[in-house]
């Protein structure tokens, strides 16, 4: 009988205990026995559910209390040198400081986990490097399992991998020089796997999905056939994409297994089964381990039937990938549509859809039941007529290649607007959202339960954003945001305000450390009733003098952040997000908004991992952006806002979106990302974060301006903007009141000594 198993499990918890049991420790009202206790529950639980589940192994490893990759490095002793701690004796507060920071250090740069919304922690390496191993939490979770009579398997991500995804700061330094230090600690690890009668552990992979380089790939061969010799079996994980022109190298390794994502690549199955040896497992992920529908489950059985019948228990059935990216549980959903509901399955559903299909290819009579009425459920949705809407339908055939245009070029535009607009150099302002209090927390809560009336809400919204703009005013911000006091996410926000959304009550997801996002789910098209911002926007811009930038989410952002149709193409989908945006910002200019910034932090998200797929989808990704943005007059600036994502090798399509002013994330990489834009000649503006917003720290006035006067040595003066790396919404007041100070006194200063400069320079002359 083909074998069941899971890559990871989502670890927050139903109901997010995890990320509510962080946050009491770092407040210091909880100590690191009660942290411990809630994550040991956790995994205990979670165990149980994949054993209820019937699958043949529990996934052990997958546990983080911030990030799997910060673990790793934790496990492997390579913490960064400037932190100074004691790899063997981390704390957990230490941990913390690693991916937060502390008041002497930044925290590590954090980015997207290959082109998904999760973050991890970029370890950082170097020549003294040395995998001398650190803590054995990962350990003290196999004992866990082991005692509760678990059959374990571990999961750890692969030493090509991890080295892929590090950084150096050491200029010239090669990673892969590590190598043989590195291939030392994963044996030890395997052999302390081996001690406590683990027989298969997962390794993942994912850079096998990469255009790697020759040196990469003879490395890969290099460590596999020193880790194959390991007593404890290798099931090598491959995930997001094909790696089927790797599997004649992989099939040669001393490996004991494979596993393949047939929902990103189904094309690439029989390169692998007929590569791989008679006798070596292919698991293969059938099961969208990234997205909510339910499963063809009859459609996949059909396909797999032969498959079985020739690889028995050597073939493993699984989801595509980890199913941290999805949501815990349909069970708590009590307001969905009934019918909607039934088409969706979230991670626990989709231990369900694992056990069905292997006990289907094993006994078709005991899963015939199962499979009608999933089948019954697939015919209701295609069917329904809730997912089509003529009108969008419409608008979408009536697109045409002039409405993805500017009127005029950036130079002839940014003229215009600096006439208009008036703005100092290095005009300073933020990214859109301020602090989330609790005061607005607990008003947005009462009013989504009825317990406070629609006009007392907008008062009480509406008290909070001048509070908000007076104290902007106060400090000094040269362009004013309202603040997003109303906002409860970037994406649900305005997905609210649309049709063809649906909306989850507890379908959390984790973005990074605490951080928690419910994505919204796409079902139908897409349609706007009425304008989404412009009261909000309009009611700021009267209670001030100051210039009020609107803030809107692009398509590609509402679209990647959403679980989206799969009965359609993404980027029709992305079409119609488009053209939502692009109503909202006429609208907005004719209400007499003059800087709007449209969010794209997505934009290099959702780059397919293989280059050949970039064209197709930089070009429709390119040109959502442009119709959102391009119905307006040249007076009128866009700002476009990007964040944690590698963006220099896609430069040229970042300058295509031709938004007037980009701002992102730099300040953790010390404006090493800004370097890319420089060497490109990046033509419009640019305001490169000068300080991180998702750690406590608060940089000084030097620091910033140091960051800001690196920036100038790449990028014109008159082009940049000082502004934080990302939104403020999940800080406190006092912090973001004295980061922004210093971030303001920095850009006063270099404004001053530039202008100085000039004016001696014109005295010379």
């Amino acid at each position: 009988m083909a074998r069941t198993h899971i890559h990871g499990f989502p670890r927050i918890g139903a109901h997010r205990e995890l990320k509510f049991a962080q946050e009491s420790f770092w407040r210091g009202e909880s100590d690191d026995a009660y942290l411990r206790g809630i994550a040991k529950e956790l995994r205990a639980r979670h165990w149980e559910q994949q054993r209820a589940a019937k699958l043949d192994f529990v996934t052990v490893g997958d546990f983080a209390y911030y990030d799997q990759m910060l673990n790793l490095t934790a496990l492997l002793g390579a913490l960064p040198e400037r932190f100074e701690f004691e790899p063997a004796a981390l704390s957990l507060a230490q941990y913390y400081e690693l991916a937060r920071g502390n008041k002497a250090q930044p925290a590590m740069e954090m980015t997207k986990w290959f082109d998904t919304n999760y973050h991890y922690l970029v370890p950082e390496l170097g020549p003294h490097t040395t995998f001398n191993g650190g803590v054995d939490w990962f350990f003290d979770e196999i004992n866990e399992a082991l005692a509760l009579n678990h059959t374990v398997k571990p999961v750890l991500i692969g030493p090509i991998t991890y080295l892929w995804l590090s950084k150096s700061h050491v200029a010239g330094f090669d990673r892969l020089s590590l190598l043989p230090k590195l291939v030392i600690r994963y044996m030890r690890i395997l052999e302390a796997l081996k001690q406590r009668g683990i027989e298969w552990v997962q390794l993942d992979e994912p850079a096998l999905c990469l255009d790697l380089e020759g040196e990469w790939l003879e490395a890969f061969s290099a460590v596999y056939d020193v880790l194959g010799a390991s007593e404890v079996k290798i099931l090598l994980a491959t995930y997001f994409d094909t790696a089927a022109d790797h599997a004649p190298r992989v099939a040669k390794l001393p490996v004991h297994g494979v596993h393949i994502d047939l929902v990103r690549a189904p094309q690439q199955l029989d390169a692998w089964h007929r590569t791989l040896p008679a006798d070596a497992v292919l698991s293969i992920g059938v099961i969208d381990g990234r997205n909510i529908w339910r499963a063809d489950l009859s459609k996949i059985v059909g396909s797999l039937q032969p498959l079985h019948a020739e690889r028995g228990d050597r073939l493993w059935i699984a989801p595509s990938c980890s199913l941290l990216h999805v949501p815990m549980s349909l069970a708590s959903e009590k307001r969905l549509d009934a019918d909607l509901k039934s088409w969706l399955s979230f991670a626990t559903e989709k231990l369900d859809e694992i056990g069905t299909i292997a006990l289907a290819l094993h006994d078709p009579a005991a899963a015939a039941p199962a499979l009608t009425a999933a089948a019954n459920v697939l015919d209701a949705r295609r069917s329904s007529r809730a997912v089509q809407n003529v009108l969008v339908q419409r608008k979408v055939a009536a697109v045409t290649d002039a409405m993805a245009s500017r009127k005029s070029p950036f130079k002839d535009r940014s003229r215009v607007q600096q006439h208009s607009l008036k703005l100092p150099l290095l005009p300073t302002t933020t990214i859109g959202s301020f602090p989330q209090t609790p005061a607005i927390r607990q008003a947005r809560a009462a009013y989504k339960r009825g317990e406070l009336r629609a006009l007392d809400y907008l008062e009480r919204m509406r008290a909070e954003t001048a509070s908000v703009l007076r104290k902007q005013e106060e400090l000094g911000l040269d362009v004013l945001v309202h603040g997003e006091v109303e906002r409860n996410d970037m994406v649900e926000f305005f997905a609210e305000k649309l049709w063809g959304y649906a909306f989850t009550e507890n379908g959390w997801v984790q973005n990074y450390g605490a951080q928690c996002v419910k994505p919204p789910i796409i079902y139908g098209d897409i349609y706007r009733p009425e304008p989404m911002i412009v009261d909000a926007a309009c009611y700021a811009q009267s209670l001030t003098d100051r210039l009020i930038k609107g803030v809107l989410t692009g398509p590609v952002t509402m679209l990647e952040w959403s679980f989206v149709r799969d009965d359609q193409p993404r980027s029709t989908t992305a079409l119609q997000l488009a053209l939502v945006m692009r109503d909202e910002v006429i609208d907005l200019e004719k209400a007499g908004i003059r800087i709007i910034q449209i969010d794209e932090p997505a934009f290099r998200e959702g780059l397919p991992l293989r280059k050949t797929d970039w064209a197709a989808y930089l070009e429709w990704a390119t040109r959502a952006f442009r119709i959102s943005s391009g119905g307006v007059s040249d007076a009128t600036q866009i700002h476009t806002h990007m964040c944690y994502s590698e963006f220099n090798d896609i430069l040229p399509s970042i300058a295509a979106l031709d938004a007037d002013v980009i701002t992102i994330e730099t300040s953790r990489s010390s404006m090493e990302l800004l370097d890319g834009f420089g060497a490109f000649a990046y033509p419009n503006g640019i305001g490169p974060g000068v300080y991180d917003t998702h750690s406590p720290r608060v940089p000084s006035v030097e620091t910033m301006q140091r960051l800001l006067e690196r920036a100038c040595e790449v990028i014109p003066a008159e082009r940049l903007w000082v502004n934080p790396d990302c939104g403020l919404k999940t800080r406190g007041w006092p912090e973001t009141e004295a980061a922004l100070s210093n971030m303001i006194l920095a850009a006063k200063s270099l404004r001053q000594k530039i202008e100085a400069e000039r004016s001696s320079a014109v005295e010379l002359a």
